[in-house]
């Protein structure tokens, strides 16, 4: 891997990666059912960056990010999430790195209807054993920061679906994850919602020692990437970045 560069032509550190899936081959059934999902691949994502992982329908998008977030065991091959080999680690200490370093955005927000949007937000802390008024209370302050100081004791079923899913990005940061997975966050969102949430993915991706990792569908969203892997019938087909990423998008931060 090649050093970065500073302004003024001196090299300085190297990219730290956050999530490095080496040769990993995942499949499922047996016999003449079985499917191979992922055919040896090879994937990293860094610390500080907004990463788009993109492909067709079945291309193994989702069983990479699954693999990531040690939600689904694999056949063979190495995965490193935050300097965590996961292949050391057992069930229960996996649920626990997950817990502790993982946080979750989804398509359909996922949120509990009977919950306010703070009650909602707090649930993560909740698990992890803290106290409801410490939890509360950061769940107020994540919901101020992401614009619904307004929606605090409101339910899921009064917001809109750009709302519901700034509700979703608040408790998914609750915890102060390191590595935020998020599968198709801007699909089911108009072009002005996709941008602000995206710009608040964007923002959270800045945040020292984070990294975010988007699957989508979605092509408005390319702009936002710093880089973009494509995948293809369970590999990885190539990686994006620089000048070859701005030219498959219209501009700065596209959604046209």
């Amino acid at each position: 891997m090649e050093p970065l560069q500073s302004m003024n032509g001196i090299a300085s550190r190297a990219p730290v990666l956050a999530v490095a899936v080496r040769e990993v081959t995942k499949s499922f059934g047996t016999g003449d059912s079985r499917t191979v999902a992922l055919k040896g691949a090879t994937f990293d994502a860094r610390e500080g960056e907004l990463h788009l992982v993109v492909g067709p329908s079945g291309c193994g998008k989702t069983t990479l990010l699954s693999v990531i977030a040690g939600t689904l065991g694999w056949d063979c091959g190495d995965i490193d999430v935050l300097g965590t080999s996961l292949s050391t680690l057992s069930k229960g200490k996996t649920t626990a790195f997950r817990g502790k370093n993982i946080g979750f955005i989804f398509q359909q927000f996922n949120l509990i209807p009977t919950l306010s949007c703070v009650e909602n937000v707090s649930v993560p802390m909740l698990l992890n054993g803290a106290k409801r008024s410490e939890a509360e209370k950061r769940a107020a302050r994540l919901l101020v920061e992401v614009g619904l100081e307004d929606k605090l004791q409101q339910r899921p079923t009064q917001l809109s679906g750009g709302q519901q899913q700034r509700v979703a990005i608040a408790r998914a940061l609750i915890h102060e994850p390191r590595l935020l997975i998020c599968d198709e966050p801007t699909s089911a969102l108009d072009s002005t919602t996709g941008h602000q949430i995206m710009d608040l993915l964007a923002a959270v991706a800045r945040v020292p020692g984070r990294c975010v990792i988007i699957v989508t569908h979605d092509p408005r969203i390319y702009g936002y990437a710093d880089r973009i892997t494509e995948m293809e019938d369970g590999r990885v087909n190539r990686v994006l970045a620089g000048e070859t990423l701005r030219s498959i998008h219209h501009g700065p931060n596209s959604l046209t």
